[in-house]
């Protein structure tokens, strides 16, 4: 199974087609506004509405076996801890060897945001490139689980 934490995900689409070529059952998990997908493998899960409710879904489910696509480290540090194989949206795999890291650093970046309120900027834009390490890093997290 694989999960996608569907919330302003943008590699949705990729997760789909990477799911039906190898014929695996998709959870698109979300609190709304997706419109259903006409794959028989790919179910719309919604949630209620609130904060990290998608979250709390997919780490209840998320197992040895699965695959789960998420932004969110704190979710994917459940997920791994549950022996799921996590694939972030830039492709970068989520491990018991680097999840301790990652989540280290979000908490420091989370520190220096509250600190400097004025602080302008954004990600930057996500790119051809970065779908392409997606589609990579998904197929990497695919066979590892299914061996």
């Amino acid at each position: 199974m694989i999960y996608v934490d569907a919330d302003a995900c943008p590699v949705k689409a990729e997760a789909e087609a990477i799911a039906a070529r190898h014929e695996i059952a998709l959870r698109h998990v979300c609190n709304g506004g997706l419109r259903p997908s006409s794959n028989p493998l790919v179910e719309i899960v919604y949630v209620a509405d609130g904060p990290d409710e998608a979250d709390k879904w997919i780490a209840d489910r998320a197992g040895a076996g699965d695959v789960v696509v998420t932004g969110d480290i704190p979710l994917a540090a459940k997920c791994v801890e549950a022996g799921a194989h996590v694939v972030k949206h830039n492709g970068e795999a989520l491990t018991p060897g680097n999840i301790g890291q990652a989540l280290a650093t979000r908490d420091l970046m989370t520190d220096l945001r509250a600190a400097d309120p004025f602080r302008q900027g954004g990600g930057k834009a996500f790119s051809k490139s970065d779908r392409a390490r997606f589609r990579d890093g998904l197929e990497r997290a695919i066979r590892a689980a299914t061996a």
